[in-house]
């Protein structure tokens, strides 16, 4: 399985804070106490990620209603893999990538979105970056 990836915890609590602010200014919801039982170890220790299957049920429960808001496919509607391309000019994602992107988890998902985001070298990053805007306000 796939880690998630310490910036998707980061927004998840972020997305929870802001839906269900702290009525005392000190206590936390629930769901943001879950995901922190996950983030704080992982803060502590400078890792990246957590494995996708090691969430506890309250912080996966929170997780996936962050990850439910969030756009599902870097799809711009310009997709070069089918015209042979191994890598999609559109969207960065791999032929395979976009053939099983239906059957990929939430955390693999989230994978390729982190991965795609930090080569940027797609064109939803710049020559059409109008077509993501809205996909891409949502994305971590």
């Amino acid at each position: 399985m796939a880690d998630l990836h310490i910036e998707d915890l980061e927004a998840a609590i972020n997305w929870w804070r802001e839906r269900c602010p702290s009525a005392d200014g000190v206590t936390a919801c629930a769901e943001v106490r879950a995901l922190a039982e996950v983030y704080a170890p992982l803060a502590l220790t400078h890792a990246a990620g957590v494995d996708e299957d090691s969430l506890p049920p309250a912080a996966r429960a929170a997780w996936l209603a962050w990850y439910a808001s969030t756009p599902d496919a870097p799809c711009i509607a310009i997709c070069s893999t089918t015209q042979g391309d191994a890598v999609c000019k559109g969207c960065g994602r791999s032929f395979d990538e976009v053939q099983h992107w239906t059957v990929l988890t939430p955390a693999e998902k989230r994978a390729v979105w982190h991965r795609i985001s930090a080569e940027a070298t797609a064109w939803r990053f710049n020559r059409y970056a109008e077509r993501a805007a809205p996909a891409l306000r949502g994305a971590a």
